[in-house]
Order: structure tokens, then C-alpha cells, then sequence
């Protein structure tokens, strides 16, 4: 059978697979989750696989009919052109395995792309998560007896009853202290003489719930606020290497628009236009003898970001369970005032949204948020293009 023959029985034969193939990695809305997208992978790539085993099947068949009869041929003419044919059936063949791992490729990288996406949208919802919780000022509120308004009302008491011998006054600064200004009050009422021990006992009374959770919460509360900055600007950080990233993703195929601006504008079809020009190309410099390094080049180009992405996958989830774990701390923390029950009435409605926040926030890690999954065989699928059916 001739060359000619093989490749017109291929074409066939397996040719509309071909197409089917190359529909399936257009992404189709509604948007995917990881997950799906990693499954997704896996399909395509091993449909293409099971394809092009297929084809080097016809082809090594061809290639074993081709040695048989050139074993047993001995005319010189015949074995000739049985040799030539056996030669242009390896050439296939390798032209198989070329266009293969192009198929891979742009499998993978469309699918890195989409992940790629997905991760944006995760950092931008942490950003905004960060952005809406309480600010300091509201913490300070809720953790400095100065800003209640019973406490408040108690010092100016103690001003009106002040010894004016013994007494003194505390700066504005010191005032506003939560430890200098309990003790001077404490100090003010119990050295002065001229309040008996029943009114001092009833002034208290009133105060004490508001006394006891802001010195026991007030240290947890202000290492809510400072930690939760730290995540704040961790998930800047986090957000800036990842819009570096897709720059790195984009330059080998020409394509210079920054990914907040692909994302506000959905320009995601032009870097998928970019993206089969570029192999296009690599086809095409694939076949011709003194281009074979920059094709090289270009599939080595085209595969580093992959791993590049892969790496940032692993910055990502150390991150997101980082933050898990701070949030379950910031959890037993704002759960730890032990008078909760006694003292409810007093305790400020802010501090019970903030326990409720923290909690919605230790939800939104372990979902919205959670770690990508592409470890074991789902790493293996995205770096290498391997899949369970190999």
C-alpha cells in the first residue's frame, strides 16, 4: 500500500475526531470550577491520545508489512521503493507525534489559562472580603472602654467628684489610653473620701461587665485586626504575581494586554486566537530542517509558563490555608470571653458580627476560597500531559 494510501485512510478513517477534538477546548460558559476543568483535561487529552494511538497503529502495521516484503523481495527496483515507503511511513509518523504533543500543548495551556482565571476572580473576592471587615477605628470601639458611653459617663462622675486636693487630671492622650484611663479612674474613686463605699459599689456595678470584656478581649481583638492586614496585604501580594504571571503566560504568543484589563473587557477569545497562531507557526518552522531549534524553543516557550503556573498553585493554596487557620484562631479567640452570658447586654452588637464575620470567613476558606486540588495525577495531567489512560 502507498504512502499516499496510508494518509488517505487515516484521514477517514480518524479525521472527524480531529475536529471533535479541537471543539472541546473552547471554553464555553457558564464559567467552570477547577475541578470540572481539571476533568475536562483529562478527557481531552486523552481522547486525543487514544486518537493518535490509533493512527500510530496503522501506521506501525503499515511499516512491519513494508519490512516483511522487503525481506522477501529480490528484485532491486521493488525493495527500492518498499524502502522509500517505509521511510516516508517514519516520517508520518513523527508528524504524528508532532501534531500530538501540539494538541497537548494547546490543551493544556488553555485549560492553564482558564485556571488561571478562576484563581483572578479568588483573589479578588478575598480582596474584598478583606476590604469590608471592620476597621480599626471599629475595633478600637469595641475594645476601649473609652468609647462607651456608660464608662464615659462614669469618669465625668468621678470628675464632679473629684477630690480636688488628691485629684488629677490625665492628659488627652493618656485619657484615651484603655489602661491609664482604668486605673485613674479606679485610683480616683477609691482615694477620694467623699464618695462612701455603697456609692462607689453601685458605680461600679454598671461598668463592670464593660470593664471585664474590654481588658480580657482587648489584646485578641487588636491581634484580629493587625493579623487580618497582614492577609490583606499577603493577598496583594499574592494578586500582584499572579497578574505577573499571566504577562509571562501571554508573551510568547504576542499577547501584551494586562490581566485585569483581558478580564474587564473578556478578551479572552484574542489570547486563544494568539495562542493558534503561535502554533501555527510551530507547525510550520516543525518541518523545516534549519528551524528545528527555534521550534524547539517555541514548545519550550510554551510550556514554562505551564510550570510556572503549577508553581503558583502551590504559593496559592499555602496562602489559603494560612488563612484558614488564622481565621480558626481569630474564631477561638473572639469565642474565649467567659462571662459572655453574664455580661450580654453589655457587650457591644459589633463584637457578635464580628464573631459572625469570622465565621462566614472560616466557611469561605474551606469553599470559595479553598485550596486548588491538582496534586498526584491531576499535577502529573497539567505538567506533563499524562493522563490514567497512559
Amino acid at each position: 500500500m502507498k504512502i499516499s494510501h496510508i494518509i488517505f485512510l487515516l484521514l477517514i478513517s480518524f479525521g472527524p475526531k480531529l475536529t471533535l477534538v479541537a471543539r472541546t477546548t473552547r471554553v464555553v460558559a457558564p464559567q467552570p470550577t477547577i475541578h470540572q476543568i481539571l476533568v475536562e483535561l483529562n478527557l481531552e487529552i486523552t481522547k486525543v491520545q487514544r486518537y493518535y494511538n490509533s493512527c500510530y497503529e496503522r501506521v506501525i502495521e503499515e511499516i512491519d508489512l513494508l519490512d516483511n516484503r522487503i525481506k522477501t523481495t529480490t528484485n532491486t527496483a521493488v525493495k527500492l521503493e518498499l524502502l522509500l515507503l517505509k521511510l516516508e511511513s517514519k516520517q508520518l509518523k513523527l508528524g504524528l507525534k508532532r501534531n500530538e504533543y501540539t494538541e497537548v500543548s494547546k490543551i493544556r495551556y488553555i485549560k492553564g489559562l482558564q485556571i488561571m482565571k478562576i484563581l483572578y476572580e479568588k483573589t479578588l473576592a478575598l480582596d474584598h472580603h478583606f476590604a469590608s471587615l471592620n476597621t480599626f477605628n471599629e475595633i478600637n470601639n469595641i475594645s476601649n472602654p473609652n468609647h462607651y458611653p456608660e464608662f464615659e459617663k462614669f469618669k465625668t462622675q468621678l470628675q464632679r467628684q473629684r477630690d480636688k486636693k488628691a485629684g488629677f487630671r490625665l492628659s488627652t492622650i493618656l485619657g484615651e489610653n484603655i489602661y491609664t484611663s482604668i486605673i485613674h479612674s479606679f485610683v480616683s474613686m477609691f482615694g477620694n473620701n467623699q464618695i462612701n463605699a455603697a456609692e462607689k459599689e453601685k458605680q461600679l456595678s454598671r461598668i463592670d461587665c464593660i470593664l471585664d470584656f474590654t481588658l480580657r478581649m482587648h489584646g485578641d481583638l487588636n491581634t484580629i485586626y493587625f493579623e487580618t492586614q497582614y492577609l490583606q496585604k499577603s493577598n496583594e501580594g499574592i494578586m500582584q504575581e499572579l497578574q505577573q504571571l499571566f504577562v509571562d503566560y501571554t508573551k510568547p504568543i504576542q499577547y501584551h494586554t494586562p490581566l485585569k484589563t483581558c478580564r474587564d473587557t473578556d478578551d479572552w477569545d484574542r489570547v486563544r486566537e494568539n495562542l493558534s497562531n503561535y502554533l501555527q507557526e510551530l507547525n510550520r518552522i516543525s518541518l523545516i530542517e534549519d528551524q528545528k531549534y527555534k521550534a524547539h524553543k517555541m514548545q519550550i516557550n510554551l510550556e514554562f509558563p505551564i510550570d510556572r503556573l503549577l508553581q503558583f498553585i502551590t504559593q496559592y493554596n499555602a496562602f489559603i490555608d494560612q488563612g484558614a487557620k488564622f481565621y480558626e484562631k481569630f474564631g477561638i479567640m473572639l469565642s474565649s470571653y467567659e462571662n459572655e452570658k453574664q455580661c450580654g447586654g453589655e457587650i457591644p452588637v459589633a463584637y457578635q458580627q464580628l464573631k459572625a464575620n469570622v465565621a462566614v470567613a472560616i466557611e469561605k476558606f474551606n469553599t470559595a476560597y479553598k485550596p486548588v486540588e491538582i496534586n498526584g495525577s491531576k499535577m502529573k495531567e497539567v505538567l506533563y500531559g499524562l493522563t490514567e489512560y497512559d
